[in-house]
This record gives structure tokens, C-alpha cells and sequence, in this order.
């Protein structure tokens, strides 16, 4: 089984669609998708994931199906170092906070820092990898500790229009790693592929391995420059990148 994870084009957060740049991906990426055989298509319920996917599914005439649990992760925290009130995502923690607290390297109890258990991270967690357990479930593979079951092997190439943060907790999931670790040590670009395949090189079990991650090629093939959504300034002193 191949999974696809690609994030939105350049998002116009405001107005949960695209900027013109992020349309301008969605395109290219329509025609980077039209010659790889796509077997079932998905996509988040927010608007800049479908617009995303709609040049690819009016290019080809396919339809995807709508997955509530793709939007974009929800369960907002109140980070150590931000004003009481102000509300933060759970993946963008100053490195000097999160990196001192061991448990933020285990899988098994990452959540339990008081300030992601004030915000339900954990319970977010469990409802969003329970929904991708019942899909994967659905295909043939089925959870065993840290391995899964092949009920049914499947050869199939499953598509999902989602967004940076949820795509790294469906990736923690299936790699039993903490979300912490690849929330703040990898990035992926707008209208970024991912792609992960299963390994069955035990008869009954399988394994997910990534064979692609945060892939571009469509933008460079197309002398589009990467969005630096998502990034942090490279240097403290490049004042015109984010901190």
C-alpha cells in the first residue's frame, strides 16, 4: 500500500484558501499527479486543502472524498514562553523550552506535559490516529504494538490533500515516533509529496517506511521557488525571515 501526503499550496490563512502562488503550485502539482496511478483521493474539509487538490480532480475528472480527521490538527496550548491567554499550535515550541524535557522524545508520553495535557493534545491524538487506525484497518493492516497485521495485502496508491501538522501525526503514528521530534525537526513546503509505502518482508506483518518526504520537484521543474511557510529564519539576524 502507498500513502500520499501532500500539504496545501501557499496558504492565505486568513481567508482559508491559497495566495496566487499557492494556485500557481496546485497547478503544477496537477500535472506532476496525472501520470501516477491514484487509486482513492482525499482530502481535508478546510479550504485550502481543497483548493489544493481541485486543478488535479478537474484535470483528471475524479472526485475525493472528504475526511473530517485530515483537517488541519486542533488542540491549541498555552506555550511556556507566550503571554497567559495566547493560545499557540502544539508543533512550534522555542527549541530552548522543548528540548529539556525528555518525555518530548518518547512516543509513549510526549502529551504529558502539563501544557499539552491543559490543551487535550493526547485526547486530539488518540481521536485523529484512531480514525487512520480504523482506514488502515479498512485496507487490510491492523495495529499490533508496533508492527501491523496483513489481513490483506493491498497494492493500492491512496492520495491525501492535508496540511503540515496532522501529516506529521499520521506519520508518527505509522513510525511509532514521537511527534515532537518530527514536528520541529522537519519541514515541509507548500504542495510538498510525501510518500510512504508498506514492506512486507515478513509473511503477515508489514511496516510503513517513507520513500519521499516534503518533495518539490513539480515547483523546481516549473522555476517555482519553494514558499518559506512553515520555516524559520536560517540566521537570528535575517530580520525579513520569521522567528
Amino acid at each position: 500500500m502507498k500513502l500520499i501526503l501532500i500539504r496545501h499550496g501557499d496558504p492565505d490563512y486568513e481567508n482559508d484558501t491559497l495566495t496566487p502562488k499557492g494556485k500557481r503550485e496546485a497547478e503544477y502539482l496537477a500535472k506532476r499527479l496525472e501520470n501516477i496511478k491514484i487509486d482513492e483521493i482525499y482530502v481535508s474539509p478546510l479550504g485550502r486543502a481543497k483548493h489544493t487538490a481541485e486543478p488535479y480532480l478537474r484535470k483528471c475528472g475524479r472526485e475525493a472524498l472528504e475526511l473530517e480527521w485530515l483537517r488541519e490538527f486542533d488542540a491549541p496550548i498555552q506555550r511556556p514562553d507566550k503571554p497567559e491567554g495566547a493560545r499557540s499550535i502544539p508543533w512550534d515550541w522555542m527549541p530552548s523550552d522543548w528540548t529539556q524535557y525528555p518525555d518530548f522524545y518518547d512516543f509513549d508520553r510526549w502529551m504529558n506535559h502539563p501544557a499539552m495535557t491543559a490543551g487535550g493534545v493526547g485526547a486530539e491524538y488518540a481521536r485523529v490516529t484512531g480514525c487512520f487506525e480504523e482506514f488502515l484497518k479498512a485496507h487490510g493492516y491492523e495495529r499490533s504494538g508496533t508492527l501491523f497485521l496483513v489481513n490483506r495485502s493491498d497494492n493500492d496508491t491512496v492520495v491525501f490533500f492535508t496540511h503540515y501538522g496532522v501529516s506529521i501525526v499520521l506519520i508518527s503514528y505509522l513510525l511509532h515516533v514521537s511527534p515532537m521530534i518530527l514536528w520541529h525537526g522537519m519541514v515541509a513546503a507548500p504542495s510538498s509529496v510525501t510518500a510512504l509505502a508498506t514492506e512486507e518482508r515478513q509473511k503477515g506483518y508489514a511496516s510503513f517506511r517513507i520513500n519521499t518526504y516534503g518533495d518539490t520537484t513539480h515547483l523546481y521543474m516549473n522555476n517555482e521557488p519553494r514558499s518559506f511557510a512553515a520555516r524559520f529564519c536560517e540566521c537570528y539576524d535575517n530580520e525579513d525571515e520569521r522567528h
